[in-house]
């Protein structure tokens, strides 16, 4: 018989911990694997996931609302009850702890969850972030397993305690690495953007909601544009910001050379067409889009977020400063885009760096190890 695993994440927008959580659900060795996925409704990758393979709990939502959040652990218990996972698999900060919430009431035999990031950080008020630390604690008491995707991540977790019973391990967060870098027509998939084919082009991609700070990506790209003529600047995302970004870029005049072409199935394509990657989050866990630039052998300039430091190596492959330091985001950013030999060195340091650990297909194969060795020391038949 199958070992039945059933994910459990917030809502299925746009990111990282969605695609691989839908790819995890799709590529389970179905031989030994019966995959589910549950999520709120509404998302914009519903679609993505195999055809049968997701329940969706309506009162599952990312806003905080404590009646319709006592209502989403119900819903979530009997939708467990009814399915009778042998794991319980939770992905993101409200379905992490609802999740598992959940997993414990209707007994689930095995309960693990992963840190795509953190639902408390410091930026938050010191209230707030102390409730979701002892929500946090109180739901590692029952996990039998934590993943981190990065290693500041972890570190960040042992520091509040999270980590005290152990059970913690680092699977990161994959990207399809044989897809990069992309082939297109540079120049075609330029005149389809709207980009002048001798332009320097500088791309974020990312939800545009304030975790992303997407105000400083347009600050650079109003700071920098005036003495660099053939600048262009390009954050691929959709969010609760965008049309706001729109907007300022048009009040700034910056309309056709600050871009914001919305969600895009090709963005392999776009950071190939690109010649600077940048990232200007406030916190992250690992940012999979920072993955698939390096992977194009792109230079990158980053806010250092958590899981950037394990990909960016300051001044070999890019250039990373404190998050929310915008005159040396600047000042770096300038520098790449005004000496076409370091940013040259840069991309070729890119496209040597060692990225075995981040592909996709190898994030499935070590959850799958980790099930098994779970169900094995627990005694449970598979």
């Amino acid at each position: 018989m199958r070992i039945k695993v059933l994910h459990i994440i917030t809502k299925l927008e746009f990111g990282g911990a969605q695609a691989n959580t839908i790819h995890t659900v799709a590529h389970l060795n179905n031989t030994r694997f019966n995959a589910k996925l549950v999520s709120g409704p509404g998302g914009i990758l519903d679609e993505k996931v195999p055809p049968g393979s997701i329940i969706y709990a309506n009162h599952l939502g990312r806003s905080i609302r404590p009646l319709k959040d006592l209502l989403a652990l119900l819903e979530l218990r009997d939708i467990i009850r009814a399915e009778a996972p042998l794991i319980v698999h939770t992905h993101s900060s409200k379905a992490g702890i609802l999740g598992r919430l959940a997993a414990r009431l209707a007994g689930t035999p095995v309960i693990v969850h992963t840190f795509h990031g953190f639902g408390f950080h410091e930026r938050q008020h010191p209230l707030k972030k102390r409730l979701f630390i002892l929500l946090e604690k109180f739901c590692a008491l029952f996990s039998d397993a934590l993943i981190f995707v990065s290693n500041s991540n972890m570190s960040y977790a042992r520091d509040y305690g999270l980590c005290d019973r152990g059970g913690c391990s680092i699977i990161r967060s994959g990207i399809p690495l044989k897809n990069y870098p992309a082939r297109p027509d540079r120049a075609a998939k330029r005149r389809e953007l709207g980009v002048p084919e001798d332009a320097l082009l500088i791309v974020s991609i990312g939800n545009l909601k304030p975790q992303k700070n997407p105000g400083h990506f347009i600050a650079a790209a109003k700071r920098l544009t005036g003495a660099h003529k053939n600048a262009v600047f390009m954050l691929v995302g959709g969010g609760e910001e965008l049309e706001a970004a729109r907007a300022l870029a048009k009040k700034s005049g910056l309309e056709h050379r600050l871009l914001f072409p919305g969600w895009r199935h090709d963005s392999a394509e776009i950071l190939a067409a690109a010649d600077i990657f940048t990232l200007t989050s406030l916190w992250e866990g690992l940012p999979r889009s920072l993955v698939e630039a390096i992977s194009t052998g792109l230079p990158s300039v980053c806010y250092k977020t958590d899981g950037v430091a394990d990909l960016l190596y300051d001044g070999i492959n890019g250039y990373t400063m404190d998050p929310g330091d915008i005159d040396t985001f600047c000042l770096r950013l300038k520098e790449l885009m005004e000496y076409p030999v370091r940013r040259a060195e840069m991309a070729a340091k890119a496209a040597e760096t060692n990225l075995t650990e981040f592909d996709i297909d190898y994030m499935v194969l070590r959850q799958e190890e980790l099930y098994t060795g779970l169900i094995k020391k627990k005694g449970l038949s598979q």
